[in-house]
C-alpha cells in the first residue's frame, strides 16, 4: 500500500470501522418507536453493524425494517437467517406490518426478504443477497464452531450485513470478536492482538490491556449500539416495565448418603466434580420426575426444560397431553410442534433448552420449570426469556428441580447471574453515551489516535 502523506498514513491506523451504508436514508416507518427509529437509520448509514439488544426491544422488527430497505437499495433481496421455529414468527410479525417477508426453504425467493433457518445456509447463493441479518446471532460465540466459520466466509463479499441478539455474554469477547469479524470490522485474532493480554500460561484466557479498555469499548461502539432499556441511550422507558421475576426451588431427597471412599454418612453427601454431579443427576431421575409431574398445573399453558431424554420422556409419559420436541424430531415436525405450543393448540411443552431456548417469544406462557440443571447460566438465561421479556403482563413463576446430591447448583446459577448482571451493567456504562451518540447523531464519533511512544520518522518521500 502507498501512502502519500503521514496523514494518510495515520488514518490507515484508526480503529474505527468506515461507515459503508446508505448515505440519503430513506423516511422508516411510523410503527417504530424511537429508539428502534434510530438504531434501524443507524444500521443503515453504517451498513454493516451490531444490534445488542434486551428482549422485547424489537429487534425482529428492527431486523426486518432493515431488511427491507436494504433489498430497495440493493434491488436484491435480503436473507434473514433464524433459529429453527423461529422464522415463522418473524414471518408473522412482517405481515402484521406490510412488510414483505416470506419463510422459505432455498433460493429463488421473489420476496424483499427471505427468511431460513441456519440449517438450511447451504440452499443459497448468497451472491444473489444484497444484505444478510443473523437474528440471535450468538451462533457466532464458538470461535471453531460449524456456522461461525461457515457464516464469516459466506457473508463476506456481502455488502449489507447485520447481526442482532440480545446484549451479548458480559466479558465474553470471544463473542464480541466473532461479531466484528462476520461484519469485516476486524478479526477475532486482530481484536486480542490490539486490545488483550494472557494473564497466564493458558492461550484461552485473555485480559483487556488497563490503558486500552476506553479505546476497545470506543472502537466496539463504533459497529454495534448495546442496550437492555431504552433509557440506557436516552429515552423514556415508558411501557418497557417487567413483571416480577419468581423462582422456586425444590430439592429432592434421594436417600443417598454414601460418600467418597464408599463411606456412609449422617447427610446426603454433595457431589463435587462433574462425574459426580452427572452420576448425582441420573440417580435422582425418577424422584426429579416424579416432584415435576406433581406441581405441574392443571391448567394453562407450561413448559418443563429437560437436558437428558430420560427426563423428557418420564414427563410426556405422567402428564396427559405434554407434547415433547426432542433433536430427532425432523425439522418440520419441530416447527409444527413449536409452532402450535406458540398458538395454545399444546398446553404442555417438554423441550431442551438447547432446541427452544432460543428466539421463541412465548409471553402467552408465564410458567415454566427446569426438571434437571447443569452449570450453563446462558441456557438458564435464554431458556427464561422465553417468557419474562418485554411485552409479559403476568408475573413468570420458574421451577427448579434439583437432588440433594448435586451441590450447589443453584447457588453457583445464581453467582454467575450476579456476575453477569455487574459485568453487563459495566459494558452499557462503558458504551451508553458513545452509542447515544452515535445512534442519535448523523456521524459516527471515531477514536483518536494518540501515539505515546516516540518513532523516528524515514526521509520524506512515499510510504510503501
Amino acid at each position: 500500500m502507498t501512502f502519500h502523506s503521514y496523514g494518510d498514513f495515520l488514518a490507515a491506523k484508526r480503529l474505527a470501522d468506515p461507515a459503508t451504508g446508505l448515505a440519503t436514508l430513506p423516511d422508516l416507518p411510523a410503527f417504530l418507536f424511537p429508539h428502534q427509529c434510530d438504531i434501524v437509520a443507524w444500521a443503515l448509514r453504517r451498513g454493516r453493524a451490531a444490534i445488542f439488544a434486551g428482549t422485547g426491544l424489537g429487534k425482529t422488527l428492527m431486523e426486518l425494517v432493515w431488511s427491507r430497505e436494504v433489498a430497495r437499495h440493493t434491488a436484491k433481496p435480503t436473507l434473514l437467517l433464524a433459529p429453527l421455529a423461529v422464522g415463522v414468527q418473524h414471518e408473522g410479525e412482517a405481515a402484521r406490518f406490510g412488510i414483505d417477508a416470506r419463510v422459505v426453504h432455498a433460493d429463488g425467493s421473489s420476496h424483499e426478504t427471505a427468511i431460513s433457518n441456519y440449517q438450511k445456509l447451504d440452499r443459497f447463493d448468497l451472491s444473489a443477497f444484497g444484505g444478510i441479518a443473523l437474528d440471535e446471532s450468538s451462533i457466532l460465540k464458538a470461535y471453531d464452531g460449524h456456522y461461525r466459520t461457515r457464516l464469516i466466509e459466506s457473508a463476506s463479499r456481502i455488502p449489507f450485513r447485520l447481526a442482532a441478539t440480545a446484549t451479548p455474554a458480559p466479558n465474553d469477547f470471544m463473542e464480541l470478536g466473532n461479531h466484528a469479524e462476520f461484519l469485516g470490522v476486524m478479526s477475532y485474532t486482530d481484536m486480542l492482538a490490539t486490545f488483550f493480554v494472557h494473564d497466564n500460561s493458558d492461550t484461552r484466557v485473555w485480559r483487556l490491556k488497563g490503558h486500552a479498555q476506553d479505546e476497545f469499548w470506543r472502537w466496539v461502539a463504533s459497529w454495534a449500539v448495546m442496550l437492555r432499556k431504552p433509557s440506557d441511550l436516552g429515552y423514556p422507558d415508558d411501557g418497557y416495565d417487567l413483571p416480577p421475576l419468581r423462582k422456586h426451588p425444590h430439592v429432592v431427597s434421594t436417600g443417598i448418603n454414601i460418600g467418597r471412599g464408599g463411606q456412609y454418612s449422617l447427610f446426603a453427601v454433595e457431589a463435587r466434580s462433574m462425574p459426580e454431579r452427572l452420576a448425582a443427576r441420573r440417580g435422582s431421575l425418577a424422584q426429579r420426575i416424579e416432584r415435576a409431574v406433581s406441581i405441574t398445573p392443571a391448567d394453562g399453558a407450561y413448559v418443563w426444560w429437560c437436558n437428558l431424554n430420560a427426563e423428557s420422556e418420564g414427563i410426556v409419559a405422567s402428564i396427559p397431553g405434554a407434547v415433547e420436541v426432542t433433536g430427532s424430531h425432523s425439522d418440520t415436525e419441530k416447527e409444527r410442534r413449536i409452532a402450535a405450543f406458540g398458538r395454545g393448540e399444546i398446553r404442555v411443552l417438554v423441550t431442551k433448552p438447547s432446541i427452544c431456548g432460543f428466539g421463541m417469544n412465548w409471553q402467552h406462557c408465564h410458567r415454566t420449570g427446569f426438571v434437571g440443571l447443569n452449570d450453563s447460566f446462558e441456557q438458564v438465561f435464554q431458556a427464561v426469556r422465553r417468557f419474562w421479556r418485554f411485552g409479559q403482563t403476568e408475573p413468570v413463576d420458574v421451577d427448579f428441580i434439583y437432588a440433594d446430591t448435586e451441590g450447589a447448583v443453584m447457588a453457583n446459577l445464581e453467582r454467575k447471574e450476579r456476575e453477569a448482571e455487574q459485568m453487563a451493567e459495566a459494558m452499557v456504562r462503558h458504551m451508553a453515551d458513545l452509542s447515544a451518540a452515535s445512534i442519535r447523531g448523523t456521524v459516527r464519533e471515531r477514536p483518536s489516535y494518540d501515539p505515546r511512544i516516540g518513532m523516528a520518522l524515514p526521509a520524506w518521500g512515499e510510504f510503501a
